[in-house]
């Protein structure tokens, strides 16, 4: 047996444990459930183990309020699973209904086909997090379905095998992930810190929404593997991670912001010094960063964070809404703690 057929056989032995006799449960006709997506503000860039999509530093993000997927199930009558993302059929042998479809058979009985609607309420595969929101409302979708009741942990270590951010989505607000130490990625999962912030938003600038050409999986790969600076990016994640946790519950935004924004930049340089060299960024993400910079010299508390595409996470406070408004006319406000987004 191939070491490849090893790791998927014991990645399935894992979820059939987690299943037991609920995996052969009798479906619904169908069932839909919405995430959010969320962003971090202490990255997760990098893989102690891929198949089971564990990380190797524990992160932290918040969650887009009414930005995120909804995903509809159905049961049919066929002999492959059939994937609409956006309202169009998406090609059976594309990357994106491969990694649903392979999700699906690891949960479901074989012979149980569904259809599965998704809409993504943010841009696919631009930096925005939708396979986060995406492998979370798939997974919240099928646990309905299927009459799972299983607990969030457990369904949060489901998600991550989809996508790794997606045990994050399962809730709204801030979000911690648990590295965990678990050769099985057991007590690799989520919870949702209690601490509100009302007053925090977040300003969402969309450079781009085209699909980046190198997926985020096979940067962090590139960038683990070839990446001089990735040695000491551990320790320093970990170390973020553990003051902005701090500053939330502080309630200090200063030293919050300051460190995501520190963090992205570090990530995003570590991805830089790999080889070939991973830069997400166009020229007109650096014109809005830039402009980010010069405003907070100005005296406007506004800091940014970004993810593994182009588009810029402002990060403020309700008060400076207006001024930041003002500076960004496209800027799409979102209120992670609010009614409205």
């Amino acid at each position: 047996m191939s070491q490849n057929s090893k790791i998927s056989l014991s990645v399935n032995n894992w979820v059939n444990q987690v299943l037991g006799a609920a995996k052969h449960n009798v479906p619904a006709a169908q069932a839909s459930a919405y995430a959010p997506s969320n962003i971090a503000l202490s990255k997760y860039w990098g893989k102690r183990e891929a198949s089971f999509n564990l990380p190797v530093t524990s992160s932290l993000s918040i969650s887009l309020a009414k930005h995120g997927t909804n995903t509809g199930l159905s049961v049919i009558d066929a002999l492959a699973h059939q994937v609409i993302l956006n309202g169009e059929e998406v090609d059976a042998t594309g990357n994106f209904a491969i990694k649903v479809t392979q999700w699906l058979d690891r949960v479901l009985p074989r012979n149980l086909k569904l259809r599965i609607d998704t809409v993504n309420t943010v841009p696919t595969a631009a930096g925005l997090a939708s396979s986060a929101s995406g492998f979370a409302a798939l997974t919240l979708a099928t646990n309905s379905l299927m009459g799972w009741q299983l607990t969030k942990r457990q369904l949060s270590a489901l998600a991550r095998l989809g996508s790794g951010s997606a045990s994050r989505s399962l809730w709204h607000g801030f979000v911690k992930w648990q590295a965990g130490e678990q050769a099985d990625g057991s007590d690799s999962v989520a919870f949702p810190l209690q601490q509100q912030w009302p007053q925090l938003k977040m300003g969402l600038l969309t450079i781009s929404s085209q699909t980046k050409a190198v997926s985020s999986r096979e940067g962090m790969a590139r960038t683990i593997a070839t990446s001089p600076l990735y040695k000491q990016w551990p320790q320093q994640a970990e170390l973020d991670l553990a003051v902005i946790e701090a500053a939330i519950e502080a309630n200090d935004f200063e030293t919050m912001a300051k460190t995501a924004e520190h963090n992205a930049m570090s990530m995003h340089a570590t991805m830089s010094a790999a080889w070939p060299p991973l830069v997400y960024w166009q020229p007109e993400s650096l014109t809005q960063m830039q402009k980010v910079w010069q405003l907070r010299e100005q005296g406007l508390p506004l800091y940014l964070t970004m993810d593994a595409g182009p588009n810029l996470k402002l990060l403020f406070e309700a008060k400076h809404q207006t001024d930041v408004e003002a500076a960004f006319a496209e800027v799409q406000i979102i209120s992670p703690f609010g009614t409205t987004c």
